[in-house]
């Protein structure tokens, strides 16, 4: 279910959008300040906030620079049509929508669904782009969407999960320096990838697929005492 968590400190606006959104299948988390905020934001995932800008003693536009996650969307309530500075202000810090006291909920839950659709399709074309990324560098391409790694010949290499990863994480920062712990970091994502061998075990590996001579390598290099480094530019296709 998508969880709404609606910040107000009327007692009975908080209960007629709560039980509104829960009739229409919306897990909801009400609360009346910035803390018991910060609490539900730590201890789950919060789909959308719907934000009161005028608390009692709480700067409801800061509250919203706190919310931790920029990427949470939020739908701000004003108090009075005449607010246009915070409603400026809010939408600049990020916030979606809003909706002016006093406003319907058929129109809060339209402004509700309106906007987790767009963060929705955001997500989609985020991932698209993501998958149809192509790498070049030195006559290899790498295609992310398939995980497909051909050398300059044309030929197809075969590439295990962690060997994939270790090379996306170069190719994401090329001629830059990185540590063994963040290559690491960037290899453990499967537990049959829970590496108990060196990172430079790995390296080597890659090296023999993709170096003419892996004792010494033209373009997958080592910073003695720092880490590795693609010294190599990369295409983005």
């Amino acid at each position: 279910m998508t969880h709404v968590l609606v910040v107000d400190d009327d007692a009975a606006m908080r209960e007629m959008i709560g039980s509104y959104l829960e009739g229409e299948s919306f897990q909801v988390s009400a609360v009346a300040d910035g803390k018991s905020m910060t609490r539900v934001l730590a201890a789950r995932p919060v789909d959308l906030i719907v934000l009161d800008l005028k608390l009692a003693g709480e700067d409801g536009l800061a509250l919203m620079r706190e919310r931790g996650s920029p990427d949470i969307p939020v739908i701000m309530v004003t108090g009075h049509r005449r607010d246009e500075a915070d409603r400026v202000i809010g939408l600049e810090l990020g916030a979606d929508d809003y909706v002016t006291k006093p406003f319907s909920l058929r129109e809060l839950l339209a402004r509700i669904r309106a906007v987790l659709r767009r963060v929705e399709a955001g997500e989609r074309r985020s991932r698209a782009k993501e998958k149809r990324v192509c790498y070049r560098f030195v006559g290899w391409e790498l295609e992310t969407l398939s995980r497909r790694l051909t050398s300059p010949a044309g030929e197809a290499v075969p590439l295990t999960a962690g060997e994939f990863n270790l090379l996306f994480a170069f190719l994401k920062s090329p001629q830059h320096v990185m540590s063994r712990e963040q290559l690491l970091a960037a290899c453990h994502v499967h537990d049959e990838e829970v590496f108990d061998r060196s990172i430079d075990v790995q390296i080597l590996r890659l090296r023999r697929k993709l170096e003419a001579n892996p004792s010494e390598p033209q373009f997958l290099k080592t910073e003695r005492g720092v880490g590795y480094v693609l010294a190599t530019p990369v295409e983005v296709l």
